[in-house]
């Protein structure tokens, strides 16, 4: 578990690994929200309950195209780890199948690599595609790309307490905060069925 770093706005940031949450606090760089009392940490002068919410004591300016910039990560982590084209989870890829980002229009013919003009695709689907427009081979792509918002690219590849989940609500409001709940019950639903079909592959291999 990570702790949920606030700039001094009380906007949230990222989720931080608690030892750098730790530095930060004993370095007097942020103060501690909410601590987890059943988790102490010792040093030769100090004992501090293990932070599970930090507020920055200076602002921090983050520039806008750093919050959004697309990577795979979340790209992928935004289209639900699913090709937008045949709807393949990446659980169910096989052999040498694997994810890859599509660019709807193509950027050899004037595309450009950003947030509306990216998708996630199989590799046999992106190598279908190649350098066309998904109606010129007769694919079809199932959710139109969008720009996330920013929470919602930062925590769909994580995952929050309860605890932290009300600070991110007091910023972003509850809209969101229900966004990053339907990821976690997504994901949690789709890890569900991943196991049933390692369970049902074993049962067939014995």
């Amino acid at each position: 578990m990570g702790c949920l770093a606030l700039n001094a706005s009380f906007e949230p940031l990222t989720i931080l690994p608690v030892e750098r949450a730790l530095r930060l606090v004993l370095e007097r760089k942020a103060e501690v929200l909410e601590a987890d009392d059943a988790r102490i940490f010792r040093s030769e002068r100090s004992r501090i309950a293990c932070p599970l919410v930090i507020r920055l004591k200076r602002y921090v300016h983050v520039p806008r195209r750093f919050r959004r910039q697309v990577t795979n990560t979340f790209l992928f982590a935004r289209d639900g780890y699913r090709c937008q084209y045949c709807l393949r989870h990446r659980g169910t890829l096989r052999g040498r199948e694997f994810l890859t980002r599509d660019h709807v229009h193509p950027l050899s013919r004037g595309g450009e690599n950003v947030w509306e003009n990216v998708a996630t695709a199989c590799s046999p689907c992106n190598n279908r595609k190649g350098n066309h427009l998904p109606e010129e081979c007769g694919m079809v792509l199932h959710t139109s790309p969008r720009e996330p918002n920013y929470v919602e690219l930062v925590w769909a590849v994580r995952r929050v307490t309860d605890v932290q989940a009300k600070y991110i609500a007091m910023f972003y409001g509850e809209e969101v905060l229900e966004a990053l709940r339907r990821h976690d019950r997504e994901a949690q639903t789709r890890d569900a069925e991943h196991s049933q079909d390692g369970e049902r592959h074993l049962a067939l291999l014995s």
